[in-house]
């Protein structure tokens, strides 16, 4: 997977991209990163890449020419998507996260002060994305969110396949709670089960624990995990439960 990211402010791509398990799957070129800065192809002696809005208002537009000039020069592989990140985009999640790391190459733009030029958004086949209602300073954080979300989902990218096959919402639930040493912290205990060595019904308590708690933390979660089919074992436990077949609000 190779990452391009269009921003103005590389050092901040760079730098979470060095760190952690995401940065062990770069050194280890499971996924690479490069950053393109549009002041670099800005005509502007001063490298100037914003101007005042047309019609008036607050804060500066980002300009078309330094960033059509940035996403050109982008060598492209064939299995690309190229990403923007505006607050109008599709909310980004993991069902979009395993669909973009079925991809060679993503593009990503990041925006800054009042927002782009909307003749950027006419670059053709380009996607937008929010990563939530709310408003930040810039878009290089949707872009790392969407670098290490992907890159969790590549073979390799953090070592055991199967944490990321159960991570929260990869079947339309949040995870099941996790413990470790000591056995007992302040009066509150680890579940026996786990202490069982029985596999099979450790598997289900965590996915009985998993159905309680989407059902109590997230109602919408839950709805959508209730519409679609089950196995015989979520079947079960949802009897048990006594939701087999009701919706939340029931």
């Amino acid at each position: 997977m190779k990452f391009d990211v269009i921003t103005l402010f590389p050092e901040i791509i760079e730098n979470y991209c060095s760190a952690s398990v995401i940065g062990r799957a770069f050194k280890q070129e499971i996924v690479s990163v490069n950053t393109i800065n549009p002041r670099d192809f800005s005509t502007d002696k001063h490298k100037k890449v914003d101007d005042t809005p047309y019609g008036g208002g607050a804060g500066m537009v980002l300009m078309c020419q330094p960033f059509y000039d940035a996403y050109e020069s982008v060598k492209k592989l064939e299995n690309i998507s190229s990403i923007i990140f505006t607050p109008q985009g599709k909310p980004f999640n993991q069902q979009i996260a395993k669909k973009l790391s079925k991809k060679d190459q993503l593009v990503m733009f990041c925006g800054h002060y009042e927002g782009y030029d909307e003749r950027i958004r006419q670059i053709p086949e380009l996607i937008e994305i929010s990563i939530g209602d709310f408003v930040l300073t810039g878009g290089e954080l949707g872009a790392l969110c969407m670098i290490d979300a992907v890159t969790r989902l590549i073979p390799g990218g953090i070592g055991k396949e199967e944490s990321a096959e159960e991570d929260s919402f990869s079947d339309d639930l949040l995870e099941y709670p996790h413990y470790t040493r000591p056995y007992d912290f302040r009066g509150m205990a680890v579940p026996d089960v786990l202490l069982s060595g029985n596999h099979q019904e450790i598997a289900k308590w965590r996915k009985k624990q998993a159905i309680l708690r989407t059902r109590e933390k997230r109602s919408d979660l839950f709805e959508k995990f209730m519409q679609r089919e089950h196995t015989k074992e979520e079947i079960k436990i949802l009897k048990e439960l006594d939701c087999h077949g009701l919706k939340p609000s029931q």
